[in-house]
Parts: structure tokens; sequence; C-alpha cells
């Protein structure tokens, strides 16, 4: 997005409705250059342009909000906006932000529309790389999701330790 043109539709409508129309459009053009070019190399190419997506939007939200753990625990609003996700904090501090999605409207939607592998590409996959995005420094460890078929999502974060610069 350009200047011009800021992307604010996610704080406008949150990123559940986001996207769900996103899925609704990219589903059936997956579908048919899946026919044309073969599904595998069409998920890894969405696969790849999500990650860039998620990376660029990470970024974003860093310019705005800085890039620190209490920084990116604000950001959350945005995926939580109308309870699209439940989120139980297990611990958060200033350099680890730990939590568990306990409930997932994103994985319910995808699942209704019946096409929750592709919830994993358009969705999950985000994850990692915009928090890469969002501070270079910054790690996520996540050994379960509910798309994946777990009871929870879990999200581990570390962020880098900025009080040893400080004098």
């Amino acid at each position: 997005m350009t200047d011009e043109f800021p992307d604010t539709l996610t704080q406008k409508i949150g990123v559940l409705l986001r996207r769900e129309t996103e899925a609704r459009i990219l589903a059936p053009v997956i579908d048919a250059l899946a026919d044309a070019f073969g599904r595998d190399q069409v998920i890894d190419i969405v696969r790849q342009v999500i990650i860039k997506l998620a990376h660029e939007s990470g970024a974003e939200l860093a310019a705005e909000y800085g890039d620190s753990a209490d920084a990116f625990m604000e950001t959350l609003q945005f995926w939580t906006k109308g309870g699209a996700l439940e989120i139980e904090v297990l611990h958060r501090s200033e350099t680890q932000l730990d939590y568990d999605v306990t409930r997932c409207k994103y994985a319910e939607m995808y699942r209704a529309l019946g096409i929750p592998e592709l919830g994993a590409v358009l969705s999950c996959n985000r994850d990692f790389a915009m928090v890469e995005g969002f501070n270079p420094d910054a790690k996520l460890t996540r050994e379960q999701t509910i798309l994946g078929g777990g009871k929870c999502c879990t999200f581990r974060y570390e962020f880098p330790d900025t009080t040893e610069n400080q004098v």
C-alpha cells in the first residue's frame, strides 16, 4: 500500500472479517489456478505471498506501535476484535509474551467454508513472518494450533531485552 492510500481496512472491520472476505475470493481463484498449474505449486506461491505480506504488516505495526512485547500485545486488539480469538495470557513481561488461544473463530470460519487447509496457509502461516517483521530479534515458538487439531494454539514469544542497552 502507498502512503496516499493507506490500508486501514483491518482497523475498521477487524482481521476476522477481512480474512473471511479474502478467503471467499481466494479459494475459487486458488482452485482455478490449481487446475491449470497444479495445486502444490499454487499453494506454495500463495504461501510465499502471504509470508511477505505478513512480514510487511508486522513492520507497519511496529512503526506505529513500537516493537516491544507490550506494543505487540497492544496490536492483538485487531486479531481479537469481536471475540475472534479467546486468549489466555500465561506470562507477560518486557521480554516474554506467552498465551494460548483457547477459541479461534478463524479456524471455525475456515472449517465452515470447507477450506481448513487453506486456513492454515492464509492465517496460521502469517504468525512467524509477522512477528519477524514486527521485531527481527523476536522469536515465536508454537507447538500446536486449533486448525491443526490441537486443543489450543500455543504462542510463546521472546523479545530482546532492551534494558541492557540503557545506561
